[in-house]
Formats: structure tokens, C-alpha cells, sequence
């Protein structure tokens, strides 16, 4: 039901997005652990030899042409929109990344890191909140969430994350037993697999209240 106008909605697009590029370079460059997702993408960049934008960008790509199968129809524009929107993304996670790199933040102690890595996810979980409700366009990813959310999980957000992580937690393990090395796991990442969900719903009461979810599980019907 849409419940906010479009300037609203397109606001909380942009912020979403922005917001939650600058929480996952931050949890990315503690090196404290990350989101499943990110996680999964920063050990195929290094499996691969890639840089971790153009992991992310590919195994967005690819949960995007999943959520057609999810919704059960083909919707050609929110497949170009989630891949637009992993574009920015992407490049923007790489910007964060490096820059956080460059200002030393390897040289902070592990335990400050560790608290870094979980402000980030804290930020990023208030960044997809935001434009899961817009419901605009969202990387496919925290799509993926959204349509299981509404679609399966009867309004369950805590089970639909969970379900959502199990492909990368399955990246993460093929590519261990390729190279030996995990990346971007460690206390973050179980921190995100147990509360990733409950921070999305503490943010949807708590940020930006007025911002409804706008969802329409028959819009292309």
C-alpha cells in the first residue's frame, strides 16, 4: 500500500543507498566481520583476483534475476533498477572502503575495529530499512529480503534475513575450501547474522517513523 509521496520515497532511495555503501566500507575495512553478503563478495574478489565492487556488482546481478523467480513474474524495470542501483553501490563501497583504509584503519585496536565493524552494520541495517520502505528501487539483496518478508515469511523480517543469507553463507564456505582464507568474517559477521534482521525492524519503528513501507505485492499483475 503506498502510504508516502514520491519525493519522500525518492529521498529515502538516495540516503538508503549512500548510507548503507558508507556502513558496509566501514565494516568491510575493520576487517571485524561483515554482512554475509559482503562478506561472500569480499572472499570471491580475492578467490577470484577482482576487486570487491566487481564481486559485489556480479553476485548482485545474479540475486536480481532471483528475485524474478521469487515474485513469480517478470518485472523488467525493477530488474534494471536493481541492477542500477548495485552499479552506485558498488562503486561507492569501494570509495568507502579505501578511503577508511587510507586513514589508518588497520592501525586501530582489534576491539576498537570490532566496534567500528558493528557501528557500520548498525548503519547499514538504518540504510536498508530506509529504502526497503520507499520501495523504489534496493539493491537486490535486501530486495530478495523484502519479497520474502511480504510474499512467504508473513511478515516475518527476522526469518526472511535469515533465510536471505543462506547463499552467501555457502559463497563463503566454497570459496574457504578453494583458497584456504576467510576475509571479512569474523565477530561482525555473527553479529550481523544474529541481529541484522531485529536492527532492520528496531530502524523501521525508530528511523524515520513517517516513512511507511510501501509495498505492493500485485503491482505488476
Amino acid at each position: 500500500m503506498i502510504k508516502n509521496s514520491m519525493p519522500q520515497r525518492w529521498l529515502a532511495l538516495v540516503l538508503g543507498l549512500v548510507v548503507n555503501a558508507f556502513g558496509n566500507g566501514l565494516s568491510v575495512a575493520s576487517n571485524m566481520g561483515t554482512s554475509p553478503w559482503t562478506a561472500s563478495e569480499v572472499n570471491l574478489s580475492h578467490w577470484l583476483g577482482t576487486s570487491v565492487g566487481l564481486a559485489i556488482f556480479v553476485v548482485s546481478c545474479l540475486a536480481a534475476i532471483v528475485n524474478q523467480l521469487l515474485l513469480r513474474h517478470w518485472d523488467l524495470p525493477r530488474l534494471l533498477g536493481e541492477i542500477s542501483f548495485v552499479f552506485f553501490f558498488s562503486y561507492f563501497v569501494d570509495i568507502f572502503s579505501g578511503t577508511f583504509t587510507k586513514m589508518g584503519i588497520m592501525r586501530v585496536p582489534a576491539w576498537g575495529r570490532l566496534l567500528l565493524a558493528i557501528t557500520g552494520i548498525m548503519i547499514f541495517c538504518a540504510a536498508i530499512s530506509l529504502y526497503q520502505r520507499a520501495n523504489l528501487v534496493m539493491h537486490p539483496n535486501d530486495d530478495t529480503t523484502n519479497i520474502l518478508r511480504f510474499l512467504y515469511c508473513h511478515n516475518n523480517v527476522v526469518v526472511a534475513q535469515l533465510l536471505t543469507f543462506t547463499p552467501p553463507v555457502i559463497i563463503i564456505l566454497v570459496c574457504w575450501f578453494n583458497t584456504r582464507q576467510l576475509y571479512a568474517v569474523n565477530w561482525g559477521t555473527l553479529f550481523t547474522l544474529l541481529f541484522n534482521g531485529t536492527l532492520i525492524g528496531l530502524a523501521d519503528r525508530f528511523v524515520w517513523p513517517q516513512l511507511h513501507h510501501n509495498f505492493r505485492a500485485n503491482a505488476a499483475h
